[in-house]
């Protein structure tokens, strides 16, 4: 099995490996869809002005990430175990990656769920605080309270600004793709290393709509509660394999008192 990081630079050494993180697919899917998000279409920042993007040092887009309270930014453990916070930056309220429209702020510190080895491992999130807060609203974080956003079938929404099919060019604007929680049961035939308790899938059987490279750490959203971090899967959008997110709600605890 391929599984796919889907961070950025990060997946480039990753897939020369065969090793790439990040989600993969799962009910019916819409027809006619277009190899985007994967799957998906342009989304606006004034609709989803808790999406953020982080930067490496040189300025280049890498992960995604969402934006929690005006000083804390959600992401995945892959997107920030690697760098120290002097060298990430958090850029929020830019729909267009070559805009200059927004803020982009630096990051004070970072927290790393305890025990995180792989996204495979689980454990596939961070905790940045920003140096200064920024004026954008952020999204609510699921919590033990909403288990109902987590049933199968709830459609939910994945945000980035990643590659807009494996292997190929990230978007320079904000996507997003809807997708259906997927029930535990199939996401474990799908995937041996899946845990219930710290992940969870969506996607449609078929594939087709998934995210992708460079996605990693984004959103995945019911209305505007931040339910799941794009973690892992099998290679972009393909057929029986959903993507893999960190299971927001098992970690609100200890992100709130991050």
């Amino acid at each position: 099995m391929s599984t796919k990081l889907r961070r950025g630079f990060v997946a480039a050494v990753a897939m020369l490996a065969g090793l790439v993180f990040a989600p993969g697919a799962s009910a019916d899917q819409p027809s006619g869809m277009q190899p985007y998000i994967v799957g998906g279409g342009e989304a606006s920042v004034t609709d989803h002005p808790y999406a953020v993007f982080l930067v490496d040092g040189n300025g280049n887009q890498f992960c995604g990430g969402t934006l929690v309270a005006d000083d804390t930014v959600l992401t995945a453990a892959h997107c920030a175990v690697t760098d120290s916070a002097s060298q990430l930056g958090v850029v929020a309220g830019r729909q267009d990656k070559r805009g200059t429209d927004g803020v982009q702020v630096g990051v004070s510190r970072v927290w790393i769920a305890p025990g995180y080895e792989a996204p495979t491992g689980g454990g596939d999130i961070a905790v940045l605080k920003l140096s200064e807060t920024v004026p954008y609203s952020p999204a609510k974080l699921a919590d033990a309270s909403d288990s109902e956003l987590y049933a199968a079938g709830t459609q939910a929404t994945v945000l980035g600004w990643g590659r807009l099919e494996e292997g190929g060019d990230k978007s320079d604007t904000l996507r997003s793709a809807q997708v259906p929680v997927v029930d535990d049961a199939t996401c474990g035939e799908a995937y041996t290393s899946y845990d219930a308790k710290t992940m969870l899938c969506a996607g449609y059987p078929e594939g087709g709509v998934d995210a992708c490279q460079g996605d990693s750490g984004g959103p995945l959203m019911v209305g505007d509660t931040v339910i799941g971090v794009v973690s892992w899967g099998d290679g972009c959008a393909k057929p029986g394999k959903p993507g893999v997110y960190t299971r927001v709600a098992t970690y609100a605890e200890a992100v709130s008192q991050a």
